[in-house]
This record gives structure tokens, C-alpha cells and sequence, in this order.
């Protein structure tokens, strides 16, 4: 069975990434902040009432300062129609997916991009392990660079999936994912505006407009924000102040989101100098097709995958640019149809790196888009191995890679 954890469903870690849906039509933009009823926007505001009595409770924020902040929120019908899962006769569509992402005008802006950063880019990649064009093509992927960021108050948006989700069966999970994304949308403003947690209780010294500032801002459909399209838990947990300013601003700061982006990659596992993913052998299809589950889990080592035919003895050695036989590793299935409408699957094996560029969206097609559109940008999908691997499997210096990326960039110079 495919692993296929729709684009929403990341939303629970950022998320949630943007790589957002089609815009809304006009119909969808008319009934932005209206209620679908009377009855549902009564009970909307009854649970709104309680949610925010307890996150002023718990975290000792005055209630009237929540209240006020929230007293306009409404619910957007046009939101709970974007969550809806696809009808039982979509077909998922890799190669679909991959031509939405990695095309001429996203990659032309992500090389500009990389020139006007490219400094930060150098430094942030030295420090945190991550390389400059993982960053840039997730940030490319989710929102072309601060292009799509997304139209609905973050605020409506989370009130109305905590509130009014759709009638689904997996819809009361869902609305407590999205409380609690809403509880973490209140603190972070909270502390942007200047509150404490606890705060004792008082609001002198909060800047009330900042606060409701920050309620306001503009997100994806699912609630994720700026550039790098992170979710407010996310934003709490891994975003950081990346040009030094003393506020975290992912929707300003290209600096910002370069430095959250490579902050979360690092803080989920990635391995400094690693490649990504291996395409599986021709005569090994078969093979990864018995072991294809869906789940996202390091189970086999790469030296059974090679026992097996799934891959080359060259991809389980370190100084031909592979990895250690003893790594682990699991199968990525890409299912789509061919042009006769036929099923169709093109499978990969993912290494530790694309399993942690999975934790920034849970779909495969994403996280190999990104792999994709890092090697249009120049990544060199391999170990950076050059010379006998010292303790950590790695000889070559981040540094020197980075320099090497670099020159070879200036010269050819984000929902399943």
C-alpha cells in the first residue's frame, strides 16, 4: 500500500508546507468569513469561548485581551472545502506532481534567489550541515519564494478546522490537531507582543496591535506561515531569528526563513554530506515492489537492498559516492498513471536525508521533488566522501563542499 499522507496532514508538524492548492476561485472568495449557518456559527463561537478560557487559565493570559483579539473571527466554508479529501477516482500522479514543482520559472527564481543570498546561504549551510540547495529548493517548493504564501487570516483558519471540520472519518483527530495549533498560534503571538508565559496575570507591557497583528496574518489553507510555510508549533520549536534583528519574521526575512528552514532540517536528523535517495536497479523493480509498504521508517540495510538486486554494489560504498552497507534504508513508491491510463510506479530507496525532508511534509512526492529540484540547482546527490571515511563516515569538510557547490552554481547562474 503507497504512502500517501496528504499535504494537510503535515500540517500537524510545520507543515505544514504551502505547496498550496489551486487559489481560490471567486465563488470560494465570496463566502470567505461567511458561516455556513446560524447553527454552525453558534457552536463555533461557543468552542472558540472555551478554548480560549482555557489557554487563559492555563497560561495565565487575561481573558479579555484573548477575547478582543478574536472577537472578528469567523469560519471559512471555502477552507473545509480545501481539506476534503480527493473523490475515490483520483488517481495520485507523480510525474503530474513533479512537473507542477520542477519547471523553468520556479528553478529561474531559485537561482535568483541563491545569488541574492548567497553569503547567508554559505554561512547557515557551514553551520548547520545542510546544504544551500535543500533550503532553497524547499523554500522554492513551498512558496517560490515568498510568491504563495497564501490569503486567509491564520487565525479564521485554524478556528474554522479546529471548530468545523469537514464531516470526515478521521475529522475528530483532526479538529484536535488543529486546537492545538491554534493554542500555539495564541502563545506565539502572545510572546511576539511581548507577554510572558506564565504572565502573572497582567497585560502591562503587551502591545496589544502587535498581538492582533500576528493573529491576522495571512496563511496557507492548512495555517502555515511565511516563506518556508511553517506551522505555529513549528514556529515556536524550530524558527530562529536568522538576521539578527531580535524578532522571527518568516514572511519578511528571506534570512529568517533560510535559517528556520535549515534549523528544522538539522534538528530532525540530517546527515552532514549524505545523499538523499538511489533510483532502484531495472532488474530490481520487482523486488522493491514486494517490499514497498507506505511507511516511512528506516528498516532495511542497504546491504540487503543490494542482495537483492534493489541496488548496485557502488551505492553501499562510501568512496564511489554511496553510503556504508549497513545504513539503513526503505522504499519510496511513486505511483502514476501512464498515458493509457494504466498504473504505473517509479520506485527510489530513501536514505536517512530524504526521511527527514519527509518530517518537513509526509509525502514522498515531495520529498522528492525537493531532492529533484536541489540537483537541477547543482546538489550532487552522493557522499562527500573524496578520501579514506574518517570516525563519522565523512572526510570532506562542509566548507569544502560548500565552496565547490558554489562555483558550479554561479555558472549555471515547494499535494499528494
Amino acid at each position: 500500500m503507497s504512502f500517501r499522507i496528504s499535504y494537510l496532514l503535515f500540517a500537524i508538524t510545520l507543515i505544514g508546507c504551502s505547496s498550496t492548492p489551486n487559489q481560490p476561485t471567486q465563488t470560494q472568495q465570496s463566502i470567505v468569513n461567511q458561516a455556513d449557518d446560524s447553527v454552525t456559527e453558534a457552536r463555533f463561537s461557543q468552542n472558540l469561548q472555551e478554548l480560549l478560557s482555557q489557554v487563559s487559565q492555563a497560561q495565565e493570559i487575561p481573558l479579555p485581551s484573548l477575547e478582543s483579539g478574536f472577537s472578528d473571527a469567523k469560519t471559512i466554508p471555502a477552507i473545509r472545502k480545501l481539506v476534503l479529501p480527493p473523490s475515490g477516482t483520483f488517481k495520485k500522479n507523480w510525474l503530474a506532481y513533479r512537473k507542477r514543482f520542477i519547471e523553468p520559472v520556479r528553478l529561474k527564481a531559485g537561482k535568483a534567489f541563491w545569488e541574492q543570498n548567497q553569503g547567508f546561504l554559505s554561512q547557515v549551510e557551514q553551520e548547520s550541515g545542510v546544504p544551500a540547495e535543500i533550503i532553497v529548493a524547499i523554500i522554492g517548493i513551498e512558496t517560490i519564494y515568498g510568491r504563495q504564501t497564501g490569503s486567509f487570516r491564520v487565525k479564521d483558519v485554524l478556528s474554522t478546522l479546529a471548530f468545523s471540520y469537514p464531516e470526515t472519518p478521521n475529522k475528530p483527530s483532526r479538529e484536535q490537531l488543529f486546537k492545538d495549533q491554534l493554542k500555539e498560534l495564541i502563545l506565539m503571538c502572545w510572546s511576539e507582543a511581548g507577554g510572558k508565559l506564565p504572565s502573572n496575570n497582567s497585560a502591562q507591557g503587551i502591545n496589544t496591535a502587535r498581538f492582533n497583528v500576528c493573529l491576522n496574518q495571512n496563511s496557507s489553507y492548512a495555517g502555515a506561515i511565511g516563506l518556508p510555510q511553517f506551522m505555529p508549533s513549528s514556529i515556536r520549536s524550530f524558527a530562529v531569528d536568522g538576521d539578527g534583528d531580535g524578532q522571527i519574521d518568516l514572511r519578511q526575512s528571506p534570512k529568517d526563513a533560510i535559517a528556520s528552514v535549515a534549523n528544522f532540517m538539522k534538528k530532525h536528523g540530517w546527515q552532514l554530506g549524505m545523499p538523499i535517495s538511489f533510483p532502484v536497479q531495472a532488474n530490481g523493480i520487482n523486488a522493491a515492489k514486494e517490499l514497498a509498504d507506505g511507511e516511512p521508517q528506516l528498516k532495511f540495510t542497504v546491504q540487503e537492498l543490494i542482495d537483492k538486486g534493489i541496488l548496485n554494489k557502488k551505492q553501499g560504498d562510501l568512496q564511489s559516492g554511496g553510503v556504508e552497507p549497513q545504513s539503513k534504508a526503505f522504499i519510496v513508491d511513486l505511483p502514476y498513471p501512464d498515458k493509457d491510463g494504466i498504473d504505473q510506479v517509479q520506485y527510489f530507496v530513501g536514505l536517512n536525508n530524504f526521511l527527514t525532508i519527509v518530517q518537513y511534509n509526509r509525502s514522498y512526492f515531495y520529498a522528492q521533488s525537493v531532492a529533484e529540484f536541489a540537483e537541477a540547482l547543482g546538489y550532487k546527490n552522493q557522499s562527500a566522501v573524496t578520501s579514506a571515511p574518517v570516525k563519522t563516515g565523512i572526510s570532506a569538510t562542509n566548507t569544502e563542499k560548500s565552496k565547490s557547490k558554489k562555483t558550479s552554481s554561479k555558472k549555471k547562474a515547494k499535494p499528494n
